[in-house]
């Protein structure tokens, strides 16, 4: 058997790694641990903790390779590991927010807008505002409870599909886009409320 495996299935892959073939082990590594490190990040916000996700989930798949069945493709276990140590990475740094209730859009009776839409035109501090805007939304996604940041990180940047985000947070496909749209609905409203809330200072 060769030592370079880069050639190799996946499928060929874990069932070497299945042996305790550390070569295997290193291959599939190699194959996946750029995207798992980019996933914690996106989580995370933090390089430190991104790279020791990255640890913990290669040495989960080490430990648990026997536990994986087959059924589901070898990447989307692999990224069930990860978004559930990344999660419980972000409880370990303190409470997370529970409810998006008051970002989403509140309406009349009449079927109006309850409070204030901000107009998002450009002004002369345009450039000022898009990297605040940018801050703004980093820190929103951070905030999001954990079902919906999971939902909107694998979705909106991973650019997964709403079945295979579904199979890693292991719900169906309509619970997912039900998510994504609160989650999106949610980052709208903090951006308005931000906005409004710059706007009323000057």
């Amino acid at each position: 058997m060769p030592a370079d495996r880069t050639s190799l299935s996946e499928q060929d892959l874990v069932a070497q790694l299945r042996s305790r073939d550390e070569v295997a082990f290193e291959a599939l590594l190699a194959r996946y641990q750029g995207k798992v490190y980019r996933l914690a990040l996106s989580f995370t916000k933090n390089r430190e903790d991104a790279e020791e996700i990255l640890q913990d989930v290669f040495l989960s798949v080490y430990r648990k390779i026997a536990s994986f069945d087959g059924r589901s493709a070898f990447g989307t276990w692999l990224y069930r590991i990860a978004v559930n140590a990344a999660l419980m990475k972000l409880r370990g740094r303190g409470p997370v927010q529970e409810s998006i209730e008051e970002d989403l859009p509140q309406f009349t009776k009449g079927g109006g807008h309850a409070r204030m839409i901000a107009d998002w035109s450009e002004g002369p501090e345009g450039s000022l505002l898009g990297k605040e805007r940018a801050r703004v939304v980093r820190e929103a996604v951070e905030n999001l409870p954990p079902e919906y940041k999971a939902v909107l990180v694998l979705r909106d940047l991973e650019g997964l599909s709403n079945s295979e985000v579904a199979e890693i947070v292991d719900t169906t496909i309509p619970a997912v886009k039900a998510r994504l749209h609160r989650a999106r609905l949610a980052l709208r409203g903090m951006l308005e409320r931000y906005v409004t809330e710059e706007r009323s200072r000057r």
